[in-house]
């Protein structure tokens, strides 16, 4: 436990910080989870309108350090593969 007042701040301050990253990282997940269910249902024009949605957000959670620059490249590089592929299946 913290006892001085600095590391009491810093606790606090590390708390709020963990809770507010933890909001973002599910936003993130959140907007990627809409993407993959638009692909598994075979819809094409809504699995990229999720997609292109979902990109500025994964770079803005990579640019702010919560996602690792190349977890968010891989994200973007499969999702696009799935609606690629899903493109020429239809």
């Amino acid at each position: 436990m913290a006892n001085s007042p600095q590391a009491k701040k810093r606790a606090k301050q590390a708390e709020k910080r963990r809770s507010h990253n933890a909001s973002l990282r599910s936003m993130v997940r959140t907007y990627i989870k809409n993407v993959i269910k638009a692909i598994d249902a075979k819809d094409l024009e809504k699995a990229k309108t999720a997609y292109t949605a979902a990109v500025p957000v994964i770079d803005r959670m990579a640019d702010k350090g919560i996602l690792d620059k190349n977890k968010a490249a891989r994200h973007k590089s499969r999702l696009n593969a799935h609606i690629k592929a899903l493109a020429e299946a239809a």
